[in-house]
């Protein structure tokens, strides 16, 4: 079950070289393609969430692509659409940039509700409907989608059941000093992405994805799972708590993260880690928390400290 940990690790090791000062984030985007999970990334440019993309792609011998969401972007640009050739005398599907493995979808926020839905469908259903004919994505398909922050000009909210699909949502940031030093040292010697290579294939990939699954989650740390979730259904901050998909969603990650540390079984400290980062875009502070200026990151800890932990056992 945990026979190719050592691969999971060497595309860590291998991202790491392109992507300096954020292990944290590595490991957390990590986990949440192990769970089969699309990222979400709200973050202001140039913080190098494009060769993120690239270095994961490369690392794990998977096709990327990248689209650039802008108002004209149509859905047509991620489905695909067809084309007449008169050298065929008929109609030819193009397929659009979503036929990849990995896909970098920059700036979701700038593009039209329309075209943000189309995302929307292949993202849940990994195939897309064009002309009458459904045709699947490969597999794996993975999503990196980034927005810009609230208020930044030309951006507008995306839609509530949007932000949902999302597995996780974080933010790379700034680098800190001595990594960001590092960057000026070595700007215009050689791209960090030339020292990223393949350390597994897709088919391996899949096989870790699958191994996921057999995870062992004790019953008393499903219930401790379900009850940091309930509590933000009638927390006094929270105006609208998280719905049964962010259930679905933290057992998932809490089993890769368990799996991605070496260990066949979840513990209440996996599920902890991962709360913050698939609850946080699936509530919403009501107007105490607005008037208290109390954000999402106090909020949740603040579950964290309230909800018992499952008892475990004695210690031997």
């Amino acid at each position: 079950m945990l026979e190719h940990i050592e691969e999971a690790y060497g595309v860590l090791n291998e991202v790491n070289k392109a992507i300096l000062g954020k292990e944290n984030e590595i490991i957390e985007i990590m986990t949440a393609f192990l769970a089969n999970g699309h990222v979400l990334l709200e973050d202001i440019p140039g913080v190098g969430k494009t060769t993120l993309a690239l270095a994961f792609s490369k690392a794990m011998g998977m096709d990327c692509k990248r689209i650039q969401f802008t108002p004209d972007v149509m859905p047509s640009d991620l489905t695909g659409f067809s084309v007449y050739r008169r050298d065929k005398d008929k109609f030819v599907y193009q397929p659009g940039s979503v036929f990849c493995n990995i896909l970098l979808a920059d700036e979701i926020n700038r593009t039209s509700p329309k075209t943000q839905s189309a995302l929307l469908e292949v993202m849940e259903e990994r195939r897309v409907s064009v002309e009458g004919v459904t045709r699947k994505v490969p597999s794996p398909f993975l999503v990196i989608a980034t927005q810009n922050p609230s208020g930044t000009s030309g951006t507008q909210f995306l839609p509530e059941a949007q932000i949902d699909r999302f597995m996780i949502n974080m933010a790379l940031g700034y680098p800190d000093f001595e990594s960001e030093l590092e960057i000026a040292r070595s700007t215009g010697i050689n791209s960090r992405l030339q020292n990223v290579s393949p350390v597994l294939t897709k088919d391996i990939f899949l096989e870790m994805q699958n191994d996921i699954h057999n995870v062992y989650i004790k019953d008393e740390v499903y219930r401790y799972l379900l009850q940091l979730v309930a509590a933000t259904r009638n927390h006094p901050y929270i105006e609208r708590g998280a719905s049964p998909r962010a259930t679905i969603a933290l057992v998932k990650m809490s089993k890769a993260y368990a799996w991605l540390k070496g260990r066949k079984f979840v513990v209440p400290g996996d599920i902890q880690t991962q709360v913050p980062y698939v609850l946080s875009h699936r509530i919403i502070p009501g107007s105490s928390a607005k008037l208290g200026n109390v954000d999402k990151t106090t909020i949740i800890k603040n579950i964290i400290q309230t909800v018992d932990l499952p008892y475990m056992g004695a210690k031997v």
